[in-house]
């Protein structure tokens, strides 16, 4: 191999060192900051292939995508002297990698030190102007939006935009659980005495009502009973008396008949009478009719 062929390949290994070492690209969830001799020269946010000098100037890589930190959890004293335990999230992006790396250097994991400080100091101030009943009601977004502004306004030096701040759990500490489950139990059975005293209240009454009603339904069913019953007898004391009167004969042929029924009918009475006796007059001989006028 000569030395025009060696010389060629030569060349060409360092046009194609030279052309890594000049050419780069940037994907469309990059952005990117140049820097040479480690001072920043530029920032590049449009993707597609671009230059630098070689071996003078760095390229850094950000993420320009939506970045996620789970913060630890943290113990709050609510404006109530309750206390809670919060687990938040945060959602960012990096808006100025400039200001970033200025403040935090290259690496992504720098920022979350620096978020976990801000986030916490901001749950703290916020909720402590806060109740209980507050955090866990609607409100809880109006005030999720004040922990949001003031993170995004701490935040903003550092080239980082806070897009959101969720509370992900708030819990209370075991021992104020354990507290406020005993008490809303003894609440509970509070209210199950008072409604059992009250349903007894009631049911009492309405049996005393109940009795009472069927108290006077007897009493007024009896008077009217009686007065019926009088009445009847009045009628039946009439009829008997007009019977009678028409034909003195016939009734009492009829009262000896009923007389036999009801004494002798059943074959178990006894009855101890001489056999001339008037009773069984209609037995020894029948009864003639009466002569016509």
């Amino acid at each position: 191999m000569n030395r025009a062929v060696i010389a060629g390949l030569v060349a060409l290994v360092l046009a194609v060192l030279v052309g890594s070492a000049t050419l780069f690209t940037v994907s469309q969830t990059e952005q990117v900051l140049i820097t040479q001799f480690g001072q920043p020269i530029r920032i590049i946010s449009e993707p597609g292939l671009h230059a630098k000098i070689p071996f003078v100037q760095t390229v850094i890589y950000f993420d320009r995508r939506l970045l996620d930190y789970s913060a630890p959890a943290e113990e709050v004293i609510l404006n109530d002297q309750r206390r809670l335990i919060v687990d938040s999230f945060t959602r960012f992006h990096i808006t100025n990698p400039l200001q970033y790396y200025q403040a935090v250097g290259a690496q992504e994991d720098a920022i979350r030190a620096r978020l976990n400080s801000v986030v916490t100091s901001s749950l703290r101030r916020v909720l402590g102007n806060e109740s209980l009943l507050a955090v866990l009601s609607a409100d809880r977004e109006h005030i999720m939006s004040l922990i949001r502004d003031q993170v995004n306004a701490e935040m903003k030096n550092f080239g980082v935009a806070i897009e959101d701040v969720r509370i992900r759990r708030a819990d209370l500490p075991e021992e104020n659980t354990q507290a406020i489950l005993n008490r809303m139990k003894s609440e509970r059975q509070r209210i199950a005495s008072q409604a059992r005293a009250e349903g007894a209240e009631a049911s009492a009454k309405i049996r005393a009502d109940a009795e009472r009603d069927r108290t006077v339904l007897i009493a007024d069913a009896k008077a009217t009973a009686d007065k019926l019953r009088g009445e009847g007898e009045q009628a039946a004391i009439a009829t008997y008396a007009d019977a009678f009167q028409r034909d003195p004969q016939f009734f009492t042929v009829w009262r000896t008949l009923q007389a036999y029924r009801d004494g002798l009918a059943t074959g178990q009475s006894r009855i101890v009478m001489s056999t001339d006796d008037e009773f069984f007059k209609l037995l020894r001989q029948a009864p003639t009719a009466p002569a016509q006028p």
